[in-house]
């Protein structure tokens, strides 16, 4: 199975939504105590999970092409610290894999402010291997198994031996990475010790290149879009594992995360077409803003949730939020 391969059936998927642009030039918190920005124009500072590093990136390109005088500071940083810093006021502005929790909105709120979220994506994280591996085709329970230690070795997943130990990277400990393999796949289980950091996306992508037992989890963006010549370097080292979450699987019942088994199918259409399935492993992407007054944290926001930014969610693989997914079958050949 190749990452690029195309299903007997697909959804296709329509862009809408626009840029809404805030009204009004007032100075803003932008992370630089007495300046003034405007939608447009000024300094911000924004933590970004580095695990979506390539696709902000690109959206603060575009950003700063249309807008000269506009300058966003990325802090590329575990998704931990980046709410740490939202919290705290050393940015403006945050981009994550979720939303604010209990003791943060607390914290904002002893501040009087009431940051705002808006979802701009959908992320799918890939299961990457060894392009000798052999084992590339797993189950959500052989993947709970892995991560949780009660298998180590590849022979007690798929009889081979000559793998021998498995061996689990993450991007960092306190990445959103290896918080959601804990929230979702895990289910609250502890992780195995067998799981170390490799310290980066990139870090983790050529350690698995060079190790055969090895299994880590990337976010999708760092090896899916096929006009960026560094994530077809990475894309070309590894193997995408093809995951499902159905009980005694064939085959077929395999997918990778690909952007359009990112988009949500409901139950009507799963039943209509019993070839389609949800991705086991996608989550949102949210950008959260604590700016008080209407400066250049809120006019990035709205750019990267308006028609510019979400095609340029579209273009890198991941699925944009503003999307409307249809299902088209085309006749078996």
């Amino acid at each position: 199975m190749t990452f690029p391969s195309i299903k007997r059936s697909a959804l296709l998927v329509a862009l809408a939504g626009g840029l809404l642009v805030p009204a009004g030039c007032q100075p803003g918190g932008n992370g630089t105590p007495g300046s003034t920005s405007t939608p447009t124009s000024g300094t911000v500072a924004v933590a970004v999970d580095e695990t979506f590093a390539p696709i902000l990136q690109a959206q603060v390109d575009t950003f700063g092409k249309l807008y000269p005088d506009a300058h966003v500071q990325l802090r590329f940083e575990p998704e931990e610290n980046a709410m740490v810093d939202l919290v705290n006021g050393k940015v403006d502005v945050a981009v994550v894999s979720r939303e604010l929790n209990a003791e943060e909105t607390a914290a904002f709120a002893k501040q009087t402010i009431y940051p705002h979220t808006t979802r701009i994506g959908i992320d799918g994280l890939a299961v990457v291997l060894h392009p000798s591996n052999p084992d590339s085709l797993l189950t959500i329970d052989q993947l709970r198994a892995i991560f949780t230690g009660k298998n180590t070795t590849w022979s007690q997943v798929s009889g081979q031996k000559k793998l021998g130990d498995i061996n689990i990277v993450f991007d960092a400990s306190r990445s959103s990475t290896a918080r959601f393999v804990r929230d979702s796949l895990t289910k609250g289980a502890a992780l195995t010790a067998r799981v170390f950091a490799a310290k980066s996306n990139p870090a983790l992508l050529d350690y698995v290149a060079a190790h055969p037992n090895a299994i880590g989890v990337v976010g999708v963006n760092w090896i899916s879009d096929h006009d960026d010549p560094a994530a077809m370097k990475f894309f070309r080292k590894v193997r995408v594992a093809g995951i499902t979450a159905r009980p005694n699987p064939k085959p077929d019942d395999f997918i990778q995360p690909y952007q359009v088994n990112l988009a949500f199918k409901t139950p009507a259409q799963l039943a209509q077409y019993p070839e389609l399935q949800n991705y086991p492993l996608r989550r949102n992407l949210y950008i959260i803003n604590r700016e008080a007054r209407t400066g250049l944290g809120t006019g990035f926001t709205s750019f990267v949730a308006g028609k510019n930014g979400q095609l340029i969610f579209q273009k890198s693989g991941l699925l944009p939020a503003l999307m409307q997914a249809r299902v088209v079958t085309t006749p078996k050949r």
